[in-house]
């Protein structure tokens, strides 16, 4: 062999990428990227008053996290209005919602910065919500969803968080193993969802607290994560 060409191989096997470990992040929408539980709280207090009942900050707590339809039998349940199925509550319920994000949904601190350095390094983003399709594209509207390389709604999944279909669903149509992925949630119920998948999963508390669990990492915000942080949680896992 050349000398020329023994150096072209060394070359060949120095310069050869390295495949990254973190395959994906995997990002929850509503209370993570955006602030919009205030505004589902609102729709579901009015609604609830219009049905002759009262919704507390106890029930929102409950509910937090949780599909439309599930939240629709809570309602029932709550007012009593047997008369409605939890399908046509969970639509009023999005008509109100509908209406409140025409003034905008606040973004959370850090989540611009976040998604705009994932596509900067190459990291495939995938919006993961309970929320149906119809909204979604308003509600991340400040963040945009061509940001995003895919997403996954709740009303194009089998079973919606707490189960994991949502996340395993995000991981398949990638072609990436969970347990390769970030997952950033707010809420018990995305927790569990994210966590169950095999996610490597990131806990933002807002509006309810989350307890300990193991393989799940908490932070304050999303303030500061870059990407040799989100690249040591998939090391570690």
């Amino acid at each position: 062999m050349s000398e020329l060409s023994t150096v072209s191989s060394e070359l060949t096997e120095t310069d050869a990428p390295v495949e990254r470990r973190l395959q994906a992040v995997l990002l929850d929408m509503d209370g993570t990227l955006i602030e919009s539980e205030h505004l589902w709280g609102e729709a579901e207090a009015e609604l609830v008053a219009e049905l002759g009942g009262e919704w507390t900050e106890v029930d929102h707590e409950a509910n937090v996290g949780n599909a439309a339809e599930p939240v629709g039998r809570y309602i029932i349940e709550l007012t009593g209005a047997d008369h409605l199925t939890p399908r046509q509550v969970a639509d009023m319920l999005y008509d109100r919602f509908r209406t409140k994000l025409e003034g905008g949904a606040d973004l959370r601190p850090g989540a611009k910065e976040l998604v705009t350095m994932l596509a900067d390094a190459g990291v495939p983003a995938v919006l993961v919500t309970s929320t149906e399709r119809t909204l979604i594209e308003t509600a991340i509207g400040g963040i945009g969803l061509e940001s995003f390389v895919d997403s996954v709604a709740g009303d194009e999944v089998d079973a919606n968080k707490p189960h994991p279909d949502p996340y395993l669903r995000a991981a398949r149509r990638l072609g990436v193993d969970p347990r390769r992925c970030v997952a950033v949630e707010d809420s018990v119920v995305g927790v569990t969802s994210a966590a169950d998948a095999g996610c490597v999963t990131v806990a933002i508390p807002n509006h309810v607290e989350i307890a300990p669990r193991e393989g799940v990492v908490f932070r304050d915000s999303l303030v500061g994560v870059d990407l040799a942080w989100l690249e040591s949680l998939v090391s570690e896992a």
